[in-house]
């Protein structure tokens, strides 16, 4: 290596490695190390793609919250008052005469275009829980593909496409029976958008950055969830089907600038062997480090590595690994616990006596701080210790929030039910950071679908849940909370990995936590 760029490389190496011999510093070098030095600065443009990445959530988080409003049992008011009174009739016992829909509206949700009024509370729940079994089922599916397949970004633009092309399809739709089908497909399209967009993301930025970075495509989560509600509320006197082509044509028109400008994952291309497609797409977003990026490729042998990491790994390496089974079974029943309170409260919120345009949209606004706050847990606390401590408290808010409203206090109640959902939030927040440094690079896609699916299946049990506190007032919340805080316990089991930089292989990550588990020794 030439004199005059040996101070350049010492300069960015950093003073761990200032006295490392220049001449033995090439098989120090590893392409982590590469990553992690040229993404540093996270510049503009490394902005500019977690935003473009990120606003896939905005349309998932519509798609999964939709039924809040199409499937919503409408109000109603009496024609004939000699025989009807709104306040105590029941309409299943009254002549269709006697009554009508407010606004006239024969189709403004399914309830009453399909004519569901006088259905058990298991038929109105069917089409919202076909759509979570929907992405239970997509996710085992689709949790078999290789990480070597396809590539993240393709993974990334063919869900969210397939996602707004059968979300249009429930447009169509006849009867109960149709809708329930299409909503299975359109769950079976979506169940790994979510994974798919937060591990390319996770793969593009440094250390330093992940806590914050991944807090982007969170925020446009949230985004979507607040949109929709204004989305719902200016079409509140239009059919339910409108709503799907107001949220599901806007994400197909999005795909194409997804597919245009989005970079693959320079993780992912390296294993697969493409250095230099990793090598040129890290350019690309680090401008800065540009001439430190040349400079590390030229004095480190990536072809030598690579030949290494060429080996295909699975969904069935977490079978044959202990400490990875251990580790997966363990995020995932946290996950489940997260789930069933994250998707219940909204959807139970109805049972407390307030308006469902206001409940849902503060529901998304008490989300926003979360995304500022997880990112100072993660900087300044370790990750167990955080999780634990949040979902206790998030398990205390909905018991609380159930003793308060059998006693009457609806306002109180309301806020406990609000406190409850934050916590769900930001655990969630905290496990999606701390899942990705838990698995390598070659596993992670795999190891993210399966977190994903456990929080679905927590999902799909929302509905059955929330129905029961039709009949017995909010003790839905009570079981939100004890699933929350009893599941989260298990985060004991994990390690921990604050401040750890991300491993590409099974045997790297085995290494590194050996060396961790000795030195503690």
């Amino acid at each position: 290596m030439s004199g005059p760029s040996e101070p350049l490389l010492l300069s960015h190496i950093g003073a761990d490695d200032s006295n490392v011999d220049h001449k033995t510093r090439p098989e120090a070098l590893t392409f982590d190390s590469i990553v992690e030095h040229s993404l540093s600065d996270f510049g503009f443009w490394q902005l500019f793609q977690v935003i473009l990445v990120g606003l896939t959530l905005l349309f998932d988080a519509q798609q999964i919250f939709i039924t809040v409003y199409t499937d919503a049992y409408p109000t109603w008011h009496c024609l004939n008052h000699t025989i009807c009174d709104q306040a105590t009739s029941d309409i299943c016992k009254l002549p269709r005469s006697a009554w009508e829909w407010d606004g006239g509206s024969t189709d403004k949700t399914i309830i009453s275009d399909f004519g569901l009024e006088c259905s058990s509370s298991l038929l109105r729940g069917m089409p919202t829980s076909a759509f979570y079994i929907g992405g239970i089922v997509g996710g085992f599916v689709l949790a078999l593909i290789p990480d070597g397949f396809l590539g993240r970004k393709k993974l990334v633009f063919l869900s969210t496409f397939a996602t707004s092309v059968t979300a249009i399809s429930v447009v169509f739709s006849t009867n109960v029976w149709i809708y329930t089908t299409l909503k299975f497909v359109n769950g079976f399209s979506k169940s790994q958008t979510w994974s798919y967009a937060m591990v390319l993301i996770s793969e593009r930025v440094s250390t330093k950055w992940r806590p914050r970075a991944t807090m982007i495509p969170f925020t446009f989560f949230v985004l979507g969830f607040m949109s929709l509600s204004g989305i719902a509320y200016l079409a509140q006197h239009s059919s339910w089907r409108f709503l799907y082509l107001y949220t599901a044509v806007p994400a197909l028109l999005y795909c194409i600038f997804l597919y245009l400008f989005a970079l693959e994952s320079p993780r992912w291309l390296h294993l697969q062997g493409n250095d230099e497609e990793a090598i040129k797409v890290l350019k690309s977003m680090s401008s800065k480090n540009k001439p430190y990026l040349e400079l590390l490729v030229s004095v480190l042998p990536l072809e030598q590595e690579t030949s290494k990491q060429l080996t295909r790994y699975s969904i069935k390496d977490f079978f044959f690994r202990k400490w990875a089974f251990r580790r997966i079974v363990v995020v995932m029943i946290i996950m489940f616990g997260l789930g069933i309170s994250y998707y219940g409260v909204p959807l139970a919120a109805r049972d407390i006596d307030v308006n469902i345009y206001l409940s849902e949209t503060l529901n998304a606004v008490v989300e926003l701080p979360s995304f500022v706050i997880t990112p100072i847990l993660l900087e300044r606390f370790n990750r167990r210790s955080s999780v634990l401590v949040n979902t206790l408290l998030g398990g205390a808010s909905g018991v609380l929030c159930f003793v308060l409203s059998v006693l009457g206090k609806t306002g109180i109640a309301f806020a406990f039910e609000l406190s409850t959902f934050f916590c769900a939030r930001i655990g969630f927040n905290l496990m999606a950071v701390y899942m990705v440094e838990m698995f390598p690079t070659c596993v992670r896609s795999s190891a993210t679908m399966m977190f994903r699916q456990a929080l679905v299946v927590g999902g799909a049990c929302c509905p059955l849940i929330a129905s029961i506190g039709r009949d017995l007032p909010s003790v839905s919340f009570a079981i939100f909370g004890v699933a929350m805080s009893g599941l989260g316990l298990f985060v004991l089991i994990l390690p921990e990995t604050k401040g750890s930089s991300l491993c590409d292989t099974m045997e790297e990550q085995e290494k590194r936590d050996q060396a961790i588990n000795s030195s503690r020794c």
